[in-house]
């Protein structure tokens, strides 16, 4: 008999799908974590793009050559989103729809890890007022 069994596997998340298939099957199987729409894409890029410039203007008033100075462009940049509502919002936004890895995918920037674990530590801070 001819074995029909599908095998999905995914090292990085340790995700393995398996089973038996009878019949005709016509199916697509997308990873749900790397598929955005492009609009999402699209958000996530200018949330970023807002967030890298930024931090880009501040390491001018700044230094970045130290841990300290890296958190003193975060903490300023944090302060800056904090006191946008708009940018705030259009930041949350981006991130709902595609998560903080996502957009640190888009941040190449000295303290763009500092940002980004102040945004997840928003985003945790927010889930549980909603609650």
């Amino acid at each position: 008999m001819e074995d029909k069994s599908i095998k999905i596997g995914r090292s990085y998340a340790s995700s393995i799908v398996s089973g038996h298939v009878e019949g005709n099957v016509s199916s697509e199987i997308k990873d749900s974590f790397n598929t955005y729409t492009q609009e999402q894409k699209q958000n996530l890029a200018d949330a970023a793009a807002e967030i890298q410039e930024l931090l880009q203007q501040l390491e001018k008033s700044y230094p970045i050559d130290t841990t300290t100075g890296k958190m003193m462009v975060a903490t300023e940049t944090i302060k800056r989103i904090e006191s946008d509502p708009k940018l705030l919002e259009r930041i949350f936004s981006a991130l709902k729809a595609g998560g903080t890895e996502a957009l640190a995918q888009f941040l190449n920037h000295p303290a763009a890890s500092f940002v980004i674990g102040a945004l997840e530590d928003w985003q945790k801070s927010k889930g549980k007022k909603s609650q």
